[in-house]
């Protein structure tokens, strides 16, 4: 469960995060993600095809509490973040194409997570508040489209609110570290392996599949590793702002245990991915052509 001022700051926290994620975004960021449908097809379905796919057959085959299962789904349903726009960085990959998934599943979600969270919930036999995670993620969007419209009136502030929201992204993890995880100690002790199992899976499984999504479309490696860290890395402060204002605080706790656990684990993998892929950025690689697709 999440005392009032844990939830006030976490409310605070998200909606600076999208700050900085509207901030990194421009109206010709749009007109380039359309004039690249095939970049936008790529990340509708990573995001909300692979994922929620791979988090309905966690959910199922594990055999996990009602309340576990819709932990895994919303964490499976959520959009990219700016966590996979900084490890496809250190990864070397193409950012560009990073930000456009990031921001085509973001602006996607409003109407794809609570229609997709429907169908996979209904499938499981679980009650999804459908009407109060639409409107949290409509109001989520207020400040990604502040933060675009800062950047437009004075990049200077832009700038610094993207770095700012891009902090905190990975402050994030740390707060979660250093206040939910000790609360809920206990909780977590006698925690199923099955819910490890699924938090961690979803990453390291949803990484796996996007990188041999990619190479089977043949996108250049740089593409593939992009691809494979924006099907992977979900946006874990969304998940668990979601949870936290769309559930009674009885179910919270074991709600957010995925959301969490999905969202501490997701760093150590990405970590480990990214040291793999930068071994293969090879010199030939680097000749080859790419563009943003």
């Amino acid at each position: 469960m999440v005392d009032e001022f844990t939830q006030t700051l976490l409310g605070v926290m998200v909606a600076i995060i999208m700050l900085g994620m509207g901030a990194s975004l421009t109206p010709r960021d749009f007109y380039l993600a359309l004039r690249r449908p095939y970049g936008l097809a790529i990340g509708v379905v990573s995001q909300y095809g692979i994922m929620p796919l791979l988090g309905f057959l966690l959910a199922m085959f594990l055999a996990v509490p009602e309340t576990i299962a819709i932990g895994i789904l919303i964490m499976a349903c959520m959009p990219g973040g700016t966590t996979s726009n900084i490890f496809t960085y250190f990864s070397k990959g193409n950012l560009a194409l990073s930000v456009l998934m990031t921001v085509t599943s973001t602006v996607f979600g409003v109407i794809l997570i609570p229609l997709i969270l429907l169908v996979y919930a209904a499938a499981l036999d679980l009650e999804i508040p459908r009407e109060d995670i639409i409107a949290v993620l409509i109001v989520l969007l207020v400040p990604v489209a502040i933060g675009m419209t800062l950047r437009k009136l004075n990049p200077n502030v832009g700038a610094v609110m993207e770095f700012l929201g891009s902090i905190l992204g990975a402050f994030f993890i740390v707060f979660i570290a250093v206040t939910w995880v000790p609360q809920n100690w206990q909780f977590l002790l006698s925690t199923s392996g099955s819910t490890y199992v699924a938090a961690i899976g979803l990453g390291v499984v949803g990484i796996t599949i996007g990188y041999f999504f990619a190479t089977t479309l043949k996108l250049h490696p740089r593409n593939a590793r992009t691809v494979a860290l924006e099907t992977g890395i979900q946006n874990g402060p969304l998940a668990i702002a979601i949870v936290v204002f769309t559930f009674p605080a009885e179910q919270q706790q074991a709600i957010m245990a995925v959301p969490a656990l999905y969202s501490l684990f997701i760093v150590m993998t990405s970590t480990l991915v990214t040291f793999v892929f930068r071994r293969a950025n090879t010199a030939a690689e680097q000749k080859m052509p790419d563009g943003l697709l």
